[in-house]
């Protein structure tokens, strides 16, 4: 074989190589500013849930109002897939779906606790799906409907951001637990948590890293039950009106909240500093 055609060979396998790296590269670069973009949307929710006043939590609509101002953020992230379109066509998605997957499952993180607040149901996998749509993108079809996705959804990211999605619920049930109404929704809130870990649980068998989430999430619905069964006890001692028990549950939370674990290591931390200084002195 001439020299001149093994030269050419490999410069095209370098040529092929230096593609490979610059797509990862800007796959990862772009999956990583999908996930900051899902964390700012999940804390611009809290943030508007905590921010409501009383009757509207009651009302049921400071959740659909705090998902309503925050889907603007989700359409930012959907123009970033919709961007990175053409560096997934074809079996390019399943050759870099590993780059892809960390910000997908941040980003089906917010919009499932942006649905729940909305709906107060879980969003399903064709939803998430249609999310994911445009009219350049490629023909899929879903249960006999056929949309023009941009790459497709896969059960274990949906799963995988599912998960994700019960540590959120649990900061969002202690949060508001002490408020008005919050008692009554940290119950649905936890009801609901319960009934995904039984869900999830059949599909760890199948799903990758499902299992290491499924323990997070267990550790989620014990932090809920805890503070659900504080309230309930504390709750019983009194007959109050319903504004007199919210004071009594405020003041609960805070001392649950005090004795955690992490307040007494830092307490424990604090004690040992103190008796360094002592010595010293």
């Amino acid at each position: 074989m001439p020299t001149t055609n093994i030269v050419t060979i490999f410069d095209n396998f370098r040529a092929e190589i230096d593609d490979h790296n610059d797509r990862r590269e800007r796959l990862i670069k772009a999956s990583r500013d999908i996930t900051n973009l899902a964390k700012k949307t999940i804390f611009l929710l809290h943030r508007l849930v905590q921010e409501a006043d009383g009757r509207e939590l009651d009302d049921l609509t400071a959740g659909k109002k705090a998902s309503q101002q925050a889907y603007p953020k989700l359409r930012e992230i959907q123009d970033l897939y919709a961007k990175l379109q053409p560096e997934l066509q074809g079996d390019r998605f399943w050759r870099y779906q590993r780059q892809v997957s960390p910000g997908l499952q941040e980003y089906i993180e917010a919009l499932s606790f942006a649905h729940y607040l909305e709906h107060g149901s879980l969003i399903t996998f064709e939803e998430v799906q249609r999310t994911l749509m445009d009219s350049q993108g490629v023909e899929v079809c879903l249960r006999q409907v056929c949309s023009a996705l941009y790459f497709p959804l896969t059960v274990s990211d949906y799963l995988l951001g599912l998960s994700d999605l019960t540590g959120e619920l649990m900061r969002f049930a202690i949060s508001g637990i002490a408020r008005r109404g919050g008692r009554n929704k940290a119950s649905g809130v936890c009801a609901f948590v319960r009934g995904c870990k039984a869900d999830f649980e059949r599909m760890t068998p199948y799903i990758r890293e499902l299992s290491k989430k499924q323990a997070v999430t267990a550790q989620s619905l014990e932090k809920i039950e805890d503070a659900a069964y504080a309230i309930v006890v504390r709750s019983s001692e009194y007959d109050l009106s319903p504004e007199m028990l919210d004071d009594i549950v405020a003041n609960s939370i805070s001392s649950y909240s005090d004795n955690s674990p992490e307040t007494r290591q830092t307490f424990g931390r604090r004690r040992q500093a103190d008796h360094s200084d002592d010595d010293d002195d």
